[in-house]
């Protein structure tokens, strides 16, 4: 992160693209020989003599680079979809926002993209439609896209009841760990809890389930007091977006504190039952390799934007 504050964060311009690609080749190569599979997701790459990597982090942080650094291309198909109504409207001042679009991890993906729309001030009819083709595939993406596991994750969201002793068993742990947690928590590493007992999974409790941990031994207050740093953070890093001295930087910031905010808000969703179970861990919290480099990577971007604000002004 301090390494990646002093470099210039203009010249990642250049590396968006082959990080991008670099991260899609690693997907392919999980299903072959070198594909690692944990909790039902084939997902980490092994690495002869340096170990386990999750390229579908790289993508999505390559991704964000890409939209920042070709917003003309969309600003320019958006004017294109507009020229038959009204010659002209499409010309926007200097200054004007950019637009970004772009493909990626899904799940996470989604927001990021999202919120470069809206920023980009892209027509709400576009957004509709985009909101409306999603709805619609999402019957398809049930029935043929999700594994056996996925679905069975939804419909324990859902009604966590219909499977208690399965599916639902983790959920359950995790609303019992927090609920028994109370004002003030249990205390650190306490004794006859749900998380040294080994109720909740012992295999991810380090990861998906850390606030339920969390919540647990250190109560409201604790659970209240990280969610605080989470908003200081988010603050700070759209504070820097405001103050970016061009619209990459912008566009990298907002992107960042997206993809942040997703995983803040769904890993915390779903240990209360307010989201379905994913598997995405907590930024900078949760035990993590490939995902802690890469969201102290993305910070560290934020902060090259911040140091290096004047230098276009």
């Amino acid at each position: 992160m301090l390494i990646t504050s002093l470099v210039d964060y203009r010249y990642l311009k250049w590396a968006a693209l082959p990080l991008y690609l670099a991260g899609i080749a690693g997907v392919i190569l999980t299903y072959t020989g070198l594909g690692e599979e944990h909790g039902g997701a084939k997902c980490w790459l092994r690495i002869p003599g340096v170990g386990t990597f999750q390229p579908s982090q790289l993508v999505v942080l390559a991704a964000v680079l890409v939209l920042g650094a070709v917003p003309q291309s969309v600003q320019a198909a958006v004017a294109v979809a507009e020229a038959p109504t009204r010659r002209g409207d499409h010309h926007r001042p200097d200054g004007a926002n950019p637009q970004a679009t772009g493909l990626g991890m899904t799940l996470v993906f989604v927001p990021v993209v999202m919120a470069l729309l809206f920023l980009s001030g892209i027509p709400k009819r576009f957004v509709i439609v985009i909101v409306l083709f999603g709805i619609a595939a999402m019957p398809v993406a049930m029935n043929f896209v999700l594994k056996p596991y996925q679905r069975a994750r939804l419909v324990s969201f859902i009604d966590p009841d219909i499977d208690p002793k399965g599916t639902s068993w983790a959920i359950n742990q995790s609303l019992i760990a927090i609920g028994s947690g109370g004002f003030g928590g249990k205390g650190f590493k306490a004794a006859n809890t749900q998380v040294e007992q080994g109720f909740l999974p012992g295999t991810t409790v380090h990861t998906d389930y850390i606030f339920s941990a969390i919540g647990e031994q250190w109560g409201f207050v604790g659970g209240v007091a990280l969610i605080s740093v989470f908003g200081v953070l988010l603050l700070s890093m759209l504070f820097t977006a405001y103050h970016a001295a061009d619209e990459f930087g912008l566009l990298v910031t907002v992107g960042f504190s997206a993809q942040i905010f997703f995983h803040v808000y769904q890993n915390i969703g779903m240990t209360v039952a307010l989201m379905p179970i994913t598997g995405l861990p907590l930024p900078l919290i949760s035990y993590g390799g490939t995902f802690l480099v890469l969201n102290m990577f993305g910070i560290g971007l934020v902060n090259s934007v911040w140091v290096h604000r004047k230098d276009l002004l």
